[in-house]
């Protein structure tokens, strides 16, 4: 019975490809959207590390007050932790950092990678592919500090799957290491989106920077049995004030004293891009369920439409002996057949659909490589969503079969009855859709009005025809001295380029980020006890303001002939507002804690946006990098002409006269900015697609019910038309059903707007939420597409023939 169920189902469908097309396409695209954005959510959220008891496993997170936290602590931070919390059996620590690696068969290249510490890999339970693994022996004193650690991937793809790999000696940097293992198939490290391919031992390797470098290291934690998040957290707190003792004792700053550690699971990985991209994506997620809910409605419109006009053929079956459970089952059996058509293709769509995600996604400031291809849970997601749809869409109809009167169903051929409930029932489907439509398209003007906002955003620099050049001088042999002096000589080459205009070398660029952030006391600021005193700090060459186009306000820029002087520095506005107000800032020193050399202040700049451009600005301080012999490798180039034009000059004066030095990185400034917004462009595509894909479903469904109505109508409308009614009359009537249907759709999609506004302000902070200029214009097009939708049935109802209308009643 069931199969014959399925085959008559198969027929129908074949014998009205018209309906069974759009019945697919609409669910397909419903479900398709719902799909690929649950695979982001599962890859970013749920995809558990390939590690034993995943669940176990937390991250530790410095949390200030008002501000976003981060994974960043330094070496005696991890030691102290380790050594005296009693709620992990295991703390461990891990970089991120790029190598430049190159060795005997081995391309030259920037491999991504970190310091690990000696329990890393047994702490996450692995055992290697081949070799062995970082191991406690490694952290030891007198363990071996040249062996490495390489991927799977980076084994299969570098060295070509060779198995006597091991023993293999390649350049990692400045030194030549011994590869000691292959890591377990799968694992990248502690952040899938972020792959690494290459670990050192952190101790044994670099015991030099690993006890003065500050917050370079990312803590995880495996929690001790019976151990709750909270339990660890509270213990943490308390040795946080250790760390509060040692680092900050030389001043008091009550919001250093203020921030806390968070402890939070990371069985799917850390959390910095969970951090960044996370909320968006859980608000697309709603608004792609809203798109699903438009395409049910849409669909459940179409199959009531369809089961009215095969009454007559129901009630048929039902006089030759066909039980009403019988032909409830045949419409559900059809309901879930066209959902399972839809669904199949809706997950080729999400196939598709993340991949241009994901690439949207790595056009940010970091490389993602996210592996988010529909998987067994997705694959599960979707059938269930199906067989929901199935239900949502197929109920209907199937109900109206059941109770459905035979007899009055073959009584006359000409005029199909309509019950009032069923009647409101229909134009309630399309209101929900209006009103799930103006909803969409209310979050896509959201949106799209967020995302314009931060691209007009003044920046404090010019973006346009700006060349940003990263070289990597690890395995170059040069020393910091030899650098300097050399990198003077490049900037020099650099200007001289045919269409560069201006050249400087930077700690950060625009949008990249703070080089540190420290406390100090400015000269003539008596500073209130408590009061948060940190400056942020940036390296950068003579002519870094004019390359960029930061407007220097007083004093003079950096030279050259700084170098062997008394520290220089210059300040942003901010910095000379909060401390000088009025006054001079000229002639004025700064010093820092723990820093007996002050700095005197040359000059001001304008504000620039130094790395979120949705927070205010920093107190900034830029230092010469020069003059304190730092060797930072970001290069800027301002050009006359398009920024890639002198790409290729530049590569050749790397290679004539930086022979050992990599190039790492080629991009604009354009590029750098773009990417710090991904998040708010990935919301303004996807929701600017749902917006206008729900939208047409309304339409559509605003469409199919008055074309239904018209066609049921046809003998009143020939009545009508008999005794006097004029053409205009007709389609005044139809476009005033249109418009009735409309204006409640537009009621309950304000609403529905206006609360889900406040939901994705709490979400994604920063979202213009209080114009009402989205809800207006959603309205409008939604009106637009309703009047559009009811054009064609009206011009057919005016077209009815009365005599004929009458001849059928």
């Amino acid at each position: 019975m069931p199969g014959m169920d399925l085959r008559y189902a198969l027929r129908g469908m074949r014998r009205s490809p018209g309906f069974t097309a759009v019945a697919v396409l609409s669910l397909a695209l419903g479900i398709g959207a719902n799909t690929a954005i649950f695979s982001l959510i599962n890859a970013l959220m749920l995809r558990t590390l390939p590690v034993r008891d995943p669940g176990r496993l937390v991250e530790l997170l410095f949390k200030a007050p008002g501000q976003d936290h981060f994974n960043a602590f330094d070496w005696p931070n991890y030691q102290h932790y380790r050594a005296n919390n009693h709620v992990f059996s295991d703390l461990i620590a891990a970089s991120d950092t790029p190598f430049a690696v190159h060795g005997d068969g081995l391309e030259p290249a920037i491999v991504r990678g970190g310091f690990v510490s000696a329990n890393y890999f047994p702490a996450l339970g692995l055992n290697p592919a081949l070799g062995r693994l970082i191991g406690p022996e490694d952290g030891s004193p007198g363990a071996p500090a040249n062996i490495a650690v390489v991927s799977w991937s980076f084994w299969r793809n570098r060295f070509n799957s060779d198995g006597a790999i091991i023993g293999k000696q390649i350049n990692v940097g400045h030194d030549l290491v011994t590869i000691a293992g292959v890591a377990p198939r799968g694992f990248v490290g502690l952040e899938p989106a972020n792959p690494q391919d290459i670990w050192l031992p952190l101790t044994a390797h670099h015991p030099r920077d690993a006890a003065t470098a500050q917050y370079w290291l990312k803590l995880a934690a495996r929690l001790r049995p019976g151990v709750s998040i909270a339990q660890a957290r509270a213990e943490m707190n308390v040795l946080w004030q250790w760390t509060v003792e040692q680092e900050f004792r030389a001043h008091d700053d009550r919001t250093v004293r203020a921030w806390r550690i968070e402890v939070q699971p990371a069985a799917a990985g850390l959390s910095h891009l969970r951090d960044e991209v996370g909320k968006p994506v859980l608000v697309l997620m709603a608004v792609a369920a809203l798109l699903l809910l438009v395409a049910c409605a849409n669909l459940a419109g179409l199959l009531l439409a369809r089961a009215t006009a095969r009454r007559r053929e129901m009630a048929v079956r039902v006089s030759l002996g066909a039980g009403r459970l019988r032909l409830l089952r045949q419409q559900l059996t059809e309901s879930i057949l066209l959902a399972a058509f839809g669904a199949l293709a809706g997950t080729l769509l999400a196939y598709w659909g993340t991949d241009v995600l994901v690439r949207i996604m790595g056009s940010g400031r970091e490389r993602v490589a996210l592996e988010a291809h529909p998987d067994g849970r997705v694959l599960l997601f979707t059938a269930a969503v199906a067989l929901f749809t199935a239900v949502l869409f197929g109920l209907a109809p199937a109900w109206q079969t059941f109770q459905s009167a035979p007899a009055a169903n073959l009584r006359g051929s000409a005029r199909i009855s309509e019950t009032r409930l069923g009647r409101l029932f229909n134009r309630s489907l399309v209101v929900a859709q209006v009103a799930l439509s103006v909803a969409l398209l209310s979050a896509t003007g959201v949106f799209v009005s967020h995302l314009s906002n931060l691209e007009h955003l003044n920046l404090g620099f010019q973006r346009d025809h700006v060349l940003l050049v990263d070289l990597n001088a690890a395995a170059s042999g040069l020393d910091r001295a030899h650098l300097s002096s050399t990198y003077q000589e490049f900037l020099a080459r650099l200007r001289a380029v045919p269409g560069v205009t201006a050249a400087t070398t930077c700690g950060f660029y625009p949008m990249a980020g703070v080089g540190a952030m420290r406390p100090a006391a400015v000269e003539g600021y008596q500073a209130k006890p408590g009061e948060r005193r940190f400056l942020s700090e940036n390296w950068v060459a003579p002519g870094y303001f004019a390359t960029f186009r930061i407007p220097l306000l007083l004093g003079r820029d950096f030279s050259f002939a700084d170098l062997g002087r008394p520290r220089v520095a210059i300040v942003n506005q901010t910095l000379v507002r909060y401390f000088f107000r009025s006054a001079n800032p000229l002639g004025r020193h700064i010093t820092f804690d723990g820093d007996s050399q002050p700095y005197e202040i040359v000059g001001v700049v304008a504000d620039a946006k130094s790395g979120d451009m949705r927070e205010p600005e920093l107190r900034f301080v830029y230092f010469n990098s020069f003059q304190l012999g730092s060797d930072f490798s970001h290069f800027a180039l301002r050009t006359s002409v398009s920024p890639e034009a002198v790409a290729g000059d530049v590569r050749r004066v790397v290679r004539g006269l930086l022979k050992t030095v990599a190039v790492e990185n080629v991009k604009t400034l354009s590029e750098q900015v773009d990417g710090a917004i991904v998040p708010e462009r990935l919301s303004a595509i996807l929701s600017g697609l749902f917006g206008g894909l729900g939208a047409g479903l309304a339409a559509l469904g605003i469409y199919g019910l008055l074309a239904y109505t018209v066609a049921r109508r046809t003998n009143e409308i020939g009545i009508r038309m008999a005794i006097g009614a004029t053409r205009t009359d007709i389609t005044r009537m139809v476009f005033r059903d249109a418009l009735g249907m409309s204006c409640a759709g537009l009621a309950a999609g304000g609403v529905i707007a206006y609360w889900g506004k406040r939901f994705m302000a709490s979400l994604i902070p920063g979202l213009p939420v209080e114009s009402m200029l989205p809800v207006v214009c959603a309205a409008a097009v939604m009106v637009v597409l309703a009047m559009a939708a009811a054009y064609v049935p009206a011009r057919r109802a005016t077209r009815v023939d009365p005599m004929e209308a009458l001849r059928c009643e």
